[in-house]
């Protein structure tokens, strides 16, 4: 189970701006259910000729810009590990493009909503893995009828209160994030504020 609130914004892509659009993104994002490794990250937007090295998106992920990967086995005997990164750092990714494209900072980048919406889908994606671990332990032969019946219950309600919470997040996001909008208003609020008042 992944619970989402929505897509990130829509984005239109600035004038010249090799981009993807809303509609490739969506497909992407299908396709890349799973995961998506930087390599092939790279290749998209390459393939594309948007300018994106390596060196790039590892910055953009110390910076906090974009999601750590997480480690995934290869299928396989010994065959070791890969990183993969959520397929919403496609999207992201255009967004810090298209930001920088619109003459922001890398602060100001860094202020904005893509500041946290790493950091609130790893929770969905860790609330919604653990909860789907527990319902398949549930099912194991150790739980008799009525505990299983009752720990069900229980995993359902847990369930609804965590996509709450992940709701709750991405609202809270909208309201506290960074947007050049909504610095705009608040220089015309500061301009406007009668002096020595305390607000």
């Amino acid at each position: 189970m992944v619970m989402r609130s929505g897509p990130l914004p829509s984005l239109k892509p600035a004038p010249g701006a090799a981009a993807f659009g809303e509609r490739e993104l969506v497909e992407l994002e299908r396709l890349f259910a799973d995961g998506i490794s930087s390599a092939e990250v790279l290749r998209l937007f390459q393939d594309r000729g948007v300018k994106l090295s390596e060196g790039t998106f590892r910055k953009y992920v110390q910076l906090g810009l974009l999601p750590r990967s997480r480690r995934v086995g290869k299928k396989g005997k010994h065959k070791g590990s890969k990183g993969l990164y959520p397929a919403s750092v496609l999207r992201q990714i255009v967004a810090i493009k298209q930001m920088m494209s619109d003459g922001l900072t890398i602060e100001q980048i860094q202020r904005s909503w893509l500041r946290f919406r790493p950091r609130i889908e790893a929770i969905e994606t860790d609330l919604a893995d653990v909860l789907d671990e527990m319902r398949q332990e549930l099912a194991g032969p150790h739980f008799d009828t009525r505990r299983r019946s009752r720990l069900e219950e229980e995993l359902q309600s847990a369930r609804g209160e965590a996509e709450d919470l992940v709701r709750r997040l991405y609202h809270l996001e909208q309201e506290v994030a960074w947007s050049p909008e909504r610095a705009d208003e608040d220089e015309a609020w500061e301009e406007e504020r009668p002096a020595g008042r305390f607000y």
